[in-house]
């Protein structure tokens, strides 16, 4: 593999290379793949935006909505060759959805549980395709969602019967071949030339619902080397067991494989997806291993979506402080709720059962503080993201002005829009989502998966706002008026998602430099 090495070019702010200037940590890397260097590369980085969370008709609930798109089909309206027509019920007028700016990267992040059924069932003359569970479901409608959902809801999964356990078909193998195309179809929109343009990652989500809460990730690889099937629910229903493999079969395999999970949706988990539970295993020593092994693999944090804010809630006890009112926008549930007071509850994903302070990203970036301290290990230094989890295929399209819904038939309309929802999506308490942005050396898979890994990144509620931070105990006071901020907050501090050295003995307390740049074209 060829280590990253960008030369001195006529910059501004100079690059790695140039005799004995400064370069940031994380500039220098090696490509994990064949591809050009980026002509953009820029060793005190540059800024992207994409979405990590969308689905395409291959994901079953997104499929049984109307969403027939395929994942050619979703790249290209992501980089903003092509609309999207979106699935309509009969007789409501006919949508199509554009993107006014193309989006610099994407993870597309399909169900990875029951690719191989939809697939038999839906492939006209497969072994399966006319049992009655698959002619069931090519009438689509929310009773298939709920069908099919409720086994991903099970303490102990087990798949549907009539499909895989009818000896006619082989599930696994079907999925095996979905997974290729999946892989293969991020890997052709991939931009490998000089130019940079678009970066695609092959992905999943593991959609974990124990007791109807919300334990979903999404998967997101580094490269196209990845293991032959996604590990899905059936085969790890622990999220600590999905972990362990992602780290066995991919990071540790020796194929060149590696991979991140990305939490989301923590408030429908009824203090479940930030639970410090390990798994029920009390010896400290193999819970700092546990938690070192979620630091490594979950680096970064869904904290803003479609389906709402996980950011804070003020209306819950014993926070302490003041009430930040800011934490009332975007949110689904609302008081009266009970409180889940040490123990999670049940029903999150249908807007049910307590409210945890866990199920918000504030209070558990205070846990993971609190762990370090008992056991020696943080499981939450967590970076912030935000995307649309779309389920129409149109990753990035946050536009209020313009929003036309993300699932399906579900919001095809305005009415349904502004209403009450139904058992599987909510109406009204939905928005248009919004986008992960990056601080990474180069539009290059490699470059943006470190940024990631570093979390040199942040989260907006669709607005393209321009923010840069840093912090440490030697950054100028005049850190905002300086020509040389970027080169400065390098060298004397440590950018968005970076750990500060140990304090010196004249430190008092540490600066916080952030600048903000509106986004104009939003406005």
């Amino acid at each position: 593999m060829r280590r990253f090495a960008p030369i001195c070019m006529g910059l501004s702010l100079l690059s790695a290379g140039c005799g004995d200037v400064f370069v940031p940590p994380g500039a220098n890397f090696e490509y994990t793949e064949k591809r050009e260097p980026c002509a953009d590369r820029n060793a005190f980085r540059n800024l992207y935006f994409g979405d990590l969370h969308a689905h395409t008709g291959l994901s079953f609930d997104a499929w049984a909505y109307g969403n027939h798109a395929t994942p050619d089909q979703a790249y290209l309206f992501a980089r903003g060759e092509d609309s999207m027509e979106l699935a309509a019920a009969d007789g409501n007028e006919a949508r199509v959805a554009a993107m006014k700016r193309p989006l610099d990267f994407v993870a597309l992040s399909d169900h990875s549980e029951f690719l191989g059924e939809l697939n038999l069932c839906l492939t006209e003359g497969s072994p399966v395709y006319d049992e009655p569970i698959c002619a069931e479901y090519r009438q689509g409608d929310m009773g298939n969602v709920v069908k099919f959902g409720s086994q991903l809801a099970m303490e102990e999964p087990e798949r549907l019967p009539g499909i895989c356990d009818t000896g006619k078909a082989d599930c696994l193998e079907a999925a095996r071949k979905v997974w290729a195309g999946v892989v293969a179809s991020a890997d052709k929109a991939y931009d490998r030339t000089a130019a940079c343009r678009f970066t695609a990652f092959a992905g999943y989500e593991y959609t974990n619902s124990t007791n109807v809460t919300n334990l979903h990730r999404n998967v997101i690889f580094r490269n196209d080397s990845v293991p032959d099937l996604p590990i899905t629910y059936f085969e790890q229903p622990s999220p600590w067991g999905l972990l362990e493999d992602l780290d066995s079969k991919c990071v540790e395999a020796g194929t060149g494989c590696d991979v991140i999970s990305i939490p989301h949706n923590s408030n429908w988990s009824n203090g479940m997806l930030f639970r410090l539970d390990y798994d029920g295993n009390d010896d400290p020593a193999t819970q700092k291993r546990m938690a070192e092994l979620r630091a490594r693999m979950e680096p970064i944090v869904e904290i803003f979506q479609h389906k709402g804010d996980m950011e804070c809630d003020s209306t819950l006890e014993g926070l302490g402080g003041e009430p930040d009112h800011l934490c009332d926008w975007e949110k689904q549930r609302f008081q009266p709720f009970d409180q889940c007071m040490g123990e999670p509850g049940f029903g999150g994903v249908s807007r049910l059962g307590c409210v945890s302070r866990l199920d918000f990203v504030r209070n558990v970036l205070k846990a993971g503080i609190g762990e370090e301290v008992r056991i020696g290990a943080n499981p939450y230094r967590l970076g912030i993201i935000g995307s649309t989890d779309t389920h129409n295929a149109t990753p990035g399209f946050v536009d209020e002005t313009d929003f036309k819904g993300h699932v399906g038939t579900t919001d095809d309309t305005a009415i349904k829009r502004l209403g009450p929802g139904n058992m599987t999506h909510h109406g009204v308490v939905y928005n248009p989502g919004g986008l992960a942005a990056v601080w990474a050396v180069e539009n290059s898979r490699d470059a943006i998966f470190e940024a990631m890994r570093r979390r040199e990144v942040y989260g907006t509620s669709g607005p393209r706002i321009e923010v840069r931070m840093f912090g440490g105990w030697d950054l100028p006071a005049d850190s905002c008026e300086r020509d040389d901020l970027v080169k400065t907050g390098y060298r004397l501090g440590v950018p968005m998602g970076g750990v500060l050295p140990t304090r010196g003995p004249d430190a008092a307390s540490p600066v916080m430099v952030v600048r903000a740049v509106a986004d104009i074209t939003s406005l």
